[in-house]
């Protein structure tokens, strides 16, 4: 069955998971079986024994986590990187305004801070797009690094 990580306690090692038939079953980190830790919001694969699920593995079919796609990152970056949009969208609200405003001083400026914003903005569409789903979660989600 697919569901989604509700909650999940790294202290106690239990969770829940909110099952795609609407019910919640509780779980221990014994029945994870991904590499990396459950977080919320993961879309996952489980069994279910008992009221409890079982045999629970992360979901790489799933192209957003957390509620953030690193493709819509990738392509804001892309088409709109010059303004900072990809960085409003990934909650980097500041490094977004910083780039708004140089990009908007470059005309002024005989063009060369918004040359290097665009740099900016198409090197941060590359980097997005190599790294893996969870890599990006983790980084660009979790932890808010907003340059490079």
């Amino acid at each position: 069955m697919k569901g989604k990580i509700l909650d999940f306690n790294i202290q106690t090692g239990e969770g829940i998971i909110s099952g795609n038939d609407s019910v919640r079953y509780n779980f221990s980190a014994a029945e994870w079986k991904s590499d990396k830790s459950p977080i919320a919001n993961q879309i996952v694969d489980f069994s279910i024994n008992e009221g409890d699920a079982t045999g629970i593995y992360l979901d790489k079919n799933v192209a957003s986590v957390g509620g953030k796609s690193k493709i819509v990152a990738a392509l804001l970056a892309f088409f709109l990187g010059g303004l900072g949009i990809h960085k409003f969208y990934l909650g980097c609200n500041t490094a977004g305004i910083i780039m708004l405003v140089l990009f908007l001083a470059g005309f002024i400026l005989v063009g060369i801070p918004t040359i290097i914003i665009g740099i900016i903005a198409f090197i941060e569409f590359i980097m997005y797009l190599i790294k893996s789903d969870e890599d990006f979660h983790q980084i660009y989600v979790e932890n808010k690094k907003c340059w490079f």
